[in-house]
């Protein structure tokens, strides 16, 4: 009995002809930030000499008004929060304090509800007029408020309100509305209008659709109108000093001066006063930090 064995074999190359080496790619470089290393040194050195300021005013804050006027740039040995009670109680910064508070979010409130109607509006309207009044608001942003400022008197003074936190409130309003409705018109017309029909076809109301559906989705950017209507309005000097007359209405910026005397300053007072006024501002940016970049940085990624 026989057994067959089948052998199997590669064919033999062919002549001249060769197995091509395997590729070899090099692997993506990672991203690096624009400038390198040098860019970054520069950066962090601006913020380190932007953070001196601010810390010799918080070290000042815990020193006596004897120590500053005998060794200015010295450190707080040992600290005191005499200066605070002081600016708290005895400067009426409590009052202060709560005119800026009832100012400014009453103003950023109005500024930006207002604001938030007349961009959806503008946005979806058809109407050569609509473009009309875009283009009417957006004027606004090319006259510096303070400029008006004697206009803004004689008007205040013919209705009343002069020295009045309302009248303040409502003036810090108005000037706020030419930029949120340019901010906020961007956002509404990035948004499809397929989600309006949808909700149509459910039965929502124009007004349901705006404020359950539309508002929502532009969040960020009231975030970002709000923040960079609050700092400003929040820091202002000039028309608290020129629109309020008694010492009880005025804000915290008006509210400084009075540690300034004819014949002596109570420096410590100042600086504390100065931190109860930034510290507002800094826990704002804290908490609002990630809508004010989602705001500002909305549409740029596809």
């Amino acid at each position: 009995m026989t057994t067959a064995v089948v052998t199997t074999e590669a064919p033999p190359q062919q002549a001249g002809t060769s197995t091509p080496p395997p590729s070899r790619r090099r692997p993506p470089r990672p991203n690096r930030p624009v400038g390198g290393a040098g860019a970054g040194v520069l950066l962090w050195g601006y913020a380190a000499l932007a953070l001196v300021p601010l810390l010799l005013m918080v070290s000042n804050s815990f020193r006596s008004n004897a120590d500053l006027i005998t060794e200015p740039l010295g450190l707080p040995s040992p600290p005191t929060t005499a200066s605070y009670v002081e600016a708290w109680t005895t400067g009426s910064f409590a009052t202060y304090f709560g005119n800026s508070l009832a100012v400014t979010v009453g103003a950023v409130a109005i500024s930006t509800s207002v604001a938030t109607m007349a961009a959806y509006a503008l946005a979806r309207g058809r109407s050569r007029i609509f473009r009309w009044l875009e283009s009417l608001f957006l004027s606004g942003l090319m006259l510096p408020i303070h400029l008006a400022i004697l206009p803004i008197f004689y008007l205040f003074d013919g209705l009343g309100l002069v020295d009045s936190r309302l009248g303040l409130m409502l003036m810090y309003a108005a000037s706020g509305i030419p930029f949120s409705i340019f901010v906020l018109t961007t956002f509404f017309r990035q948004l499809p209008e397929e989600l309006e029909e949808a909700a149509a076809l459910d039965g929502a109301t124009s007004w349901q659709t705006f404020w359950r559906i539309m508002v929502p989705l532009v969040r960020p950017a009231l975030a970002t109108v709000a923040v960079f209507r609050f700092v400003p309005i929040w820091n202002d000097f000039l028309f608290p000093l020129v629109l309020l007359r008694r010492e009880e209405k005025y804000t915290l910026p008006v509210g400084l001066t009075t540690f300034f005397g004819e014949n002596a300053t109570n420096y410590s007072a100042v600086f504390a006063g100065l931190v109860i006024t930034t510290v507002p501002l800094i826990v704002l940016f804290l908490v609002a930090t990630k809508q004010i970049v989602a705001g500002l940085t909305a549409g740029m990624a596809k």
